[in-house]
């Protein structure tokens, strides 16, 4: 797994699609596929899918989705992946991620809450 931050006038910055192109490249890898399986099965040019690999193009949320679905991984997956690795990258600590998401408001009605806890339970 590899981090690319590049530097911009002297300060570090994180590429997001580098990132995104390091996860989708490692999923395929682990499940032993070539990227011409994959950009076949996903309707993506082949080039096209190597650039993104490599952090060279940036892909559409409709092209990220049918190369979720070509790998057959959950697109939330990925993004999550792709967010776990920024987050190292950007030195957040899990504790302080956990307090940026305890400033998100509940928007969900109480009564559907509680009717989803009494289902789960």
């Amino acid at each position: 797994m590899l981090m690319h931050p590049a530097t911009v006038k002297g300060e570090t910055m994180v590429l997001v699609r580098q990132e995104i192109g390091d996860v989708l490249r490692d999923v395929r890898l682990r499940q032993g596929r070539t990227l011409r399986q994959v950009a076949s099965r996903a309707s993506v040019a082949l080039g096209y899918l190597s650039e993104v690999e490599r952090g060279q193009k940036e892909a559409s949320s409709e092209i990220l989705a049918s190369v979720a679905d070509a790998l057959e991984v959950p697109l939330s997956k990925i993004l999550r992946e792709v967010g776990d690795r920024l987050a190292v990258l950007e030195g957040l600590s899990y504790g302080e991620l956990d307090s940026i998401g305890s400033t998100v408001p509940d928007t969900l009605p109480d009564e559907l809450v509680a009717e989803f806890d009494a289902a789960v339970r």
